[in-house]
C-alpha cells in the first residue's frame, strides 16, 4: 500500500511555524500537487513526508509511521526530487541515476543485471541515454533536472515526492517529464505528490490539487473546483482566466492588468 496520511502536521523552523494543523490523505496511486505562493510550506512538507525534517503530529505510509521505519525501509517506499538535488562533482549520468538503486542492492552494494536494466530503461525513457557517460558538472541545467528525476525513478519506490518538477525544462522536456511520471503512474500504481509553481500543468496532470497559504490548508479537490479565478486572485493576487482544455484539464493563463495601446491609440497609421 503505498497511501499516505498526514494528520495534525505541524512543522517550525526554530521559532518560525511554516506548517500548522495540516491534514491530508493521500491515495494509493493518486496524483496531488501542492499549490500556493511562495512560502506556503509546498517544499516543507515534502522533505517531511521524506523524513528530512521533524514535524509535530502523525505521517503514516500503508498504515505505518515513518518514524519506525529504518532509512533503508524508507527509501525503498518513498523517493524524492529536490528542486536543486546535489550533484557529485565527477560523476558520471549513468553512476548518478544508479544511486537510485542503492535500497536495493545487496550488503556488498553490487549493482547486478536487473538494475543495470533498469537505469538503462529510465534513461532511454527520459532521453538521458546519450548523455550516460557524461560527467554531471557538463550538463545544463535542464538535464541535471532530468538526471535527478531519472534517478528517483531508479529507485522504485511506490511514492515520488516532486519539488517544482520542471524547473529549468524547456516545454517540450517538461511534456515529456511529466507524461513520463503519469505512464509510471499508470504502470505501477505510483503516488505522486507534487509540489507544482505551475498552475496549468497541476491543472493538467493531478487528480487532486491542494492549496496552501501560509502554512495551513485552505482548498483541496480536483482541479476544477481549486483552480478558480477568485481563489487565485484572493491568495495569489494575481488577474488571471482560467479555461477548460476539453476534457484535459484546466488553464491558468495571466492577464495584463494595463494592456498595451493599440496601434490607434498610440497614433500609428493603419495599413
Amino acid at each position: 500500500m503505498s497511501d499516505v496520511l498526514l494528520r495534525g502536521v505541524g512543522i517550525a523552523y526554530e521559532s518560525e511555524v511554516v506548517v500548522s494543523g495540516l491534514d491530508l490523505t493521500i491515495s494509493s496511486g493518486e496524483w496531488l500537487a501542492l499549490i500556493g505562493p511562495n512560502g506556503a510550506g509546498k517544499t516543507t512538507i515534502l522533505r517531511a513526508i521524506a523524513r528530512l525534517v521533524a514535524h509535530e503530529g502523525e505521517i503514516s505510509i500503508g498504515g505505518e509511521a515513518i518514524a519506525s521505519l529504518s532509512g533503508r525501509e524508507l527509501a525503498r517506499r518513498v523517493a524524492m526530487v529536490m528542486q536543486e538535488p546535489h550533484m557529485p562533482q565527477g560523476m558520471s549520468v549513468s553512476q548518478y541515476v544508479m544511486l537510485g538503486r542503492s535500497p536495493h542492492l545487496t550488503y556488498f552494494g553490487k549493482e547486478g543485471r536487473a538494475d543495470q536494466r533498469v537505469v538503462a530503461e529510465i534513461l532511454e525513457r527520459l532521453s538521458l541515454d546519450r548523455l550516460a557517460a557524461r560527467p554531471l558538472d557538463h550538463l545544463s541545467g535542464g538535464e541535471r533536472q532530468r538526471a535527478a528525476i531519472a534517478r528517483a525513478l531508479a529507485q522504485q519506490a511506490p511514492i515520488l515526492l516532486v519539488d517544482e518538477p520542471t524547473s529549468s525544462l524547456d516545454v517540450g522536456h517538461q511534456q515529456e517529464v511529466l507524461e513520463l511520471i503519469d505512464a509510471l503512474r499508470s504502470e505501477q500504481g505510483l503516488t505522486v505528490i507534487a509540489a507544482m509553481h505551475e498552475l496549468t500543468l497541476a491543472g493538467q496532470y493531478a487528480d487532486r490539487v491542494a492549496l496552501l497559504v501560509g502554512g495551513k490548508l485552505v482548498a483541496i479537490g480536483a482541479p476544477s473546483e481549486v483552480l478558480t479565478e477568485p481563489a487565485i486572485a484572493n491568495h495569489y493576487h494575481a488577474h488571471v482566466q482560467v479555461l477548460s482544455l476539453n476534457g484535459s484539464g484546466r488553464a491558468v493563463v495571466p492577464v495584463r492588468s494595463h494592456p498595451p495601446p493599440s496601434a490607434s491609440d498610440s497614433g500609428e497609421a493603419r495599413p
